[in-house]
């Protein structure tokens, strides 16, 4: 479960017009064409794999990797993201994996304002949680609304099918309000906020929080951050160890990009 889409940005270089006294006609404006669309790939370690506010490797490390495609001319994206889990596991089922799926278009709407849409699918190979008794099958599909301004976005996600395993939890919804600060001397201050409502499940639904910095030198990026929620221990609290998943904790990451 991931939100991994960075922000592109569309540069159209205008070419004068050339008279020449003795010309019959005026040449025309000649654009330059708009840059080239690419690939790009990630691969990156994290001492606590959140999403949400909620441990998704038991509170363990997890490795992720991913590649993205994206066609600045019209503003069109897809891509996909791994990392290992062990939830479906503490959940009774099975599965090591997650493999994310996405895809949108994002653009300027002017005065400052961005936008991004796109449909979002999280699958858990061999999750089994269909056959769990209080589970239903954990693949979950989303479509996604963002609305930025300078450092600050706000994005609305819903819920197309069941949402990670709740029974009965089809449009359950996440409001995700976030700024990425420059902090000065390469720094950047990460602040999060956002808020996990689960259709039909009160128990289940929360509020989750992040505090955090980060630091790039090239290609590289090394994070931190203190992660917290307001999630039920009942609700979140691992099978395997009996550890509370949506405890509050010191996370550390290192990406890579190439």
């Amino acid at each position: 479960m991931k939100r991994l889409i960075a922000t592109t940005t569309l540069v159209l270089i205008a070419q004068g017009a050339f008279a020449q006294e003795t010309a019959l006609a005026q040449a025309a404006p000649e654009a330059a064409a708009p840059a080239a669309a690419s690939v790009s790939y990630n691969l990156g370690v994290i001492s606590d794999y959140r999403y949400r506010g909620i441990s998704q490797t038991r509170l363990h490390p997890a490795l992720q990797g991913g590649a993205d495609y994206t066609d600045p001319g019209n503003g069109m994206y897809a891509g996909t993201w791994l990392s290992t889990i062990t939830w479906a596991k503490d959940a009774g089922g099975g599965g090591h994996v997650e493999m994310d799926i996405y895809g949108g278009k994002r653009g300027e709407l002017g005065g400052g304002f961005t936008y991004d849409v796109g449909l979002l699918g999280y699958v858990y190979p061999g999750n089994g949680l269909g056959e769990v008794p209080g589970y239903v099958n954990g693949n979950t599909a989303e479509a996604y609304a963002q609305l930025g301004y300078g450092v600050w976005t706000a994005k609305y996600s819903n819920a197309l099918t069941n949402l990670f395993g709740f029974v009965d939890s089809r449009y359950s919804s996440y409001l995700d309000l976030s700024g990425n600060v420059d902090a000065g001397h390469g720094f950047t201050l990460n602040l999060h906020a956002g808020r996990q409502h689960v259709q039909h499940s009160v128990n289940a639904s929360y509020t989750d929080w992040k505090l955090g910095v980060s630091r790039a030198w090239g290609a590289t990026t090394l994070s931190l951050a203190a992660v917290g929620t307001t999630a039920a221990e009942a609700a979140y609290t691992s099978a395997a160890n009996g550890k509370f998943l949506g405890r509050k904790a010191l996370v550390v990451g290192l990406l890579r990009t190439f």
